[in-house]
């Protein structure tokens, strides 16, 4: 049975995000947590890991992710965390933008196949979890790949995360199936895909196309259709009404979290407002929805936002 995985969204699927996410929807098996960069100096470890923290209560189990060009680093970095409990950890070589890219990092390695070589040579000998990568098909040109796979193939991996776009596409134009369909011939590794997955239909084909694969990554599509996952895994249909009240719930579970930790209501209004980024897409009207949220100024205002669209939603009887 494949493995499906909630995909790491810098500033929407954190801790309290992906704690509450699998009380309410079911399907997903483990979230990639987004990336941390190893930093020279710490004042609190606590705060510095505190998306990942406690590692006993994960709500979704959790791999890390560490967004970094240094193996030293890196190591340093994922060895703490094997000791906080976490099994495997995931090098970032997919983020594709340009602050991290201008660094070096990220899908900005992608086209220096001796850099990374080099990296998985001096990092994995003293690298006490198991190494789990996530990348894309090159930064410009898609055929970077290619020199990629034969590294990989002599070290030992996890699994490649692969996401069938170059950096510089960003999330624009369509993934390349015919690609992606190839590094899954030429990897010795286990293969994830991700890339706009956003119906079970959808899914299902590129199941049939790539049999396989070893897991699903789904972001986007998992944000704006919490039950994307159970309608892959073919779970009971639930009705518009089960629906609407089960992603208010949601909502109201992680305002609330939110609203505990976060200081003063512009900060907690900012934050909700992340929310709806990808979450307005599960109603019919979600650019109208997202808008009428954004207009409001405190957290009151937004409250009633909120609540004006479920039942809107809920007297209209079209389906979310």
């Amino acid at each position: 049975m494949y493995t499906i995985y909630l995909a790491p969204l810098q500033g929407m699927t954190d801790r309290i995000y992906r704690r509450c996410f699998p009380l309410y929807f079911q399907g997903v098996d483990r979230a990639v947590a987004p990336f941390l960069s190893p930093l020279k100096k710490v004042k609190s470890e606590a705060g510095y890991l505190r998306d990942l923290l406690p590692v006993s209560d994960p709500g979704l189990p959790t791999i890390p992710q560490i967004l970094t060009a240094s193996p030293d680093a890196f190591t340093s970095l994922a060895n703490r965390l094997y000791e906080l409990g976490f099994d495997t950890v995931n090098w970032n070589l997919g983020c594709p933008f340009r602050m991290v890219v201008k660094k070096g990092r990220g899908a900005g390695m992608l086209c220096y196949p001796d850099r990374i070589d080099a990296f998985l040579d001096k990092a994995l000998p003293d690298l006490q979890p198991k190494l789990s990568i996530k990348l894309r098909l090159g930064f410009r040109d898609a055929d970077d790949i290619f020199s990629l796979l034969p590294v990989f193939n002599r070290y030992p991996l996890a699994e490649l995360i692969i996401h069938p776009r170059t950096g510089a596409q960003m999330y624009m134009g369509e993934v390349d199936l015919d690609r992606f369909g190839e590094c899954l011939a030429q990897s010795a590794h286990k293969v994830v895909y991700n890339g706009d997955i956003d119906s079970a239909e959808k899914m299902a084909a590129l199941a049939a196309r790539f049999g396989s694969v070893a897991g699903w990554m789904i972001g986007r599509g998992l944000l704006g259709n919490p039950f994307l996952a159970e309608d892959i895994r073919g779970g009971a249909k639930k009705t518009r009404a089960e629906k609407l009240s089960l992603m208010q719930a949601f909502h109201d579970h992680v305002f609330e979290e939110y609203a505990r930790i976060l200081c003063g209501p512009a900060h907690l209004q900012n934050k909700m407002k992340e929310f709806w980024t990808y979450s307005a897409a599960f109603f019919e009207q979600s650019e109208k929805a997202r808008k009428r949220i954004n207009k409001t100024h405190t957290p009151d205002d937004y409250r009633e936002a909120v609540r004006r669209l479920f039942d809107e939603a809920a007297d209209s009887g079209t389906p979310p």
